[in-house]
């Protein structure tokens, strides 16, 4: 199930460990590769600091950087346009997907993590037809 994902390299950008831990725990399962920064500034420095990160999930409610302004500095960069982007946030308010899609998600999936509605809508982003 979910092959797509296997051997993928996935950054969490997250400032709650046990947030991190949860999703590592299940998305390892699954074949993927995990690295993790514990606010905006750091994930943004590990995405260029590397080549191989294939998908990143993005808390929104962080100090100092948050998940939007994080991707709205992630999107700035050109080599990054295809990068895709989830927004993992606990804020389900009325206008916060669309906020996070204006700041450069690529989709948005809401906390607690429904963990086959994740991993469904990770492959929809790693499968081959949507690299654009």
């Amino acid at each position: 199930m979910y092959p797509v994902l296997r051997g993928k390299k996935v950054l969490i950008v997250d400032d709650d460990v046990r947030n991190v831990f949860a999703i590592t725990s299940i998305l390892e399962l699954y074949g993927l590769a995990i690295v993790h920064a514990p606010d905006g500034r750091k994930g943004v420095d590990m995405l260029l600091a590397s080549d191989d990160i294939d998908l990143v999930l993005m808390d929104m409610m962080m100090p100092e950087m948050d998940g939007h302004a994080t991707m709205t500095a992630i999107r700035e960069m050109p080599r990054f346009a295809r990068l895709p982007i989830i927004a993992v946030t606990a804020r389900a308010m009325h206008g916060d997907r669309d906020k996070s899609l204006s700041a450069g998600a690529s989709d948005y999936v809401t906390k607690p993590v429904d963990t086959e509605g994740l991993l469904a809508c990770m492959e929809r982003w790693l499968a081959p037809a949507a690299a654009r």
